[in-house]
């Protein structure tokens, strides 16, 4: 696989791997193992980062979108995301509650689908 896949799959951010990461393929087999068995970059970007925005998202409790809204295109680091939980801005708020929103809309969304599936039946 590309490694633009195989890091989303391990949930590393592709530019901070090293070179030969980059550069090479990774095969079924590779990945497995990268994923049982770490090696030091690996464990080093997955605890301090820079992450990727989905895992940023994530930590933060917000959607990728509310990232963008909030200007944070670039990665963060561990460090970064906990000051910014830290600091606890007005944006973050607003996005937490407008993802906690969509979160219980959809649900209830998914609820209402599954009442009816088996009212069908």
């Amino acid at each position: 696989m590309k490694p633009a896949t195989a890091a989303k799959k391990l949930g590393v951010y592709l530019e901070a791997t090293p070179e030969e990461f980059q550069a090479g393929v990774v095969s079924r087999d590779e990945l497995n193992e990268l994923q049982a068995n770490p090696p030091r970059w690996l464990a080093d970007l997955r605890s301090n980062g820079p992450h990727p925005k989905q895992l940023i998202a994530q930590k933060l409790g917000i959607s990728t979108s509310g990232l963008v809204r909030a200007g944070i295109t670039e990665a963060l680091t561990t460090e970064q995301i906990n000051a910014l939980k830290e600091e606890n801005p007005d944006w973050l708020v607003r996005e937490r509650a407008t993802y906690k929103e969509f979160k219980a809309e959809e649900a209830r969304l998914a609820e209402k689908a599954r009442l009816e599936e088996a009212e069908a039946e």
